[in-house]
């Protein structure tokens, strides 16, 4: 696992992740037991990974944006694609380490995110737009649509009843280049309706690989 970053990151909590500045000092410990306990009783916990499945090609490169403990990333490698997990929390990135062998996981703030290569998709899901550092949320959704390739999509999921609107993240993938494709108000593909509490956009980069 690459690793260049502060253990843990720097700052205020003006200018930390709200992952880090609104939550106990145990919630990640909290979240890799919650989600390996829902994984032990036999819980559905790849919803997501039969959406994003579903619009890229077999065998597609995918980022996982803020991938935690790595059920999405984990998930998607076993559907046989070629998967990349980026997070800024160390104890998040240590249990998809141990639990999803297959996906290469990298340690970075998504707000200077460079990775130099671009994916099929990019996909943020389990509501990692609303646990960023405050007034990071615009720069974020770029630094992701800079690393979606030609022809390919970026994935948000995210609660709506925080401090981020699909419109501000629309905007703000429309100035990284992308297009809004579709919105549904679940991962089940139900319809978008404008009093959702839950919105999943798919955004995409106009243009082909092949071209």
């Amino acid at each position: 696992m690459a690793d260049h970053l502060p253990n843990p990151p720097a700052g205020t909590d003006d200018d930390r992740p709200r992952w880090f500045s609104q939550t106990p000092e145990t919630h990640s410990q909290w979240y890799v037991d919650r989600f390996r306990e829902l994984a032990a009783e036999g819980a559905d916990l790849a919803g997501e990974a039969r959406f994003v499945d579903a619009v890229v090609s077999p065998g597609a490169r995918v980022l996982d944006a803020g991938c935690g403990p790595g059920r999405l990333a984990g998930a998607l490698h076993e559907r046989g694609h070629d998967v990349v997990g980026v997070d800024v929390d160390p104890v998040l990135l240590a249990a998809a380490e141990a639990d999803h062998a297959g996906p290469r996981w990298e340690r970075a703030d998504l707000a200077t995110l460079d990775l130099g290569e671009t994916f099929d998709a990019v996909v943020s899901a389990g509501n990692v737009l609303v646990f960023l550092a405050p007034g990071t949320e615009d720069e974020v959704v770029q630094r992701m649509a800079g690393h979606v390739a030609p022809g390919g999509v970026l994935v948000v999921g995210f609660r709506l009843d925080r401090h981020v609107t699909i419109e501000s993240v629309e905007a703000a993938a429309r100035a990284g280049g992308l297009e809004p494709e579709h919105r549904f108000s679940t991962w089940d593909l139900r319809p978008w309706s404008e009093t959702a509490d839950f919105v999943v956009a798919v955004l995409r980069r106009p243009g082909s690989d092949a071209a």
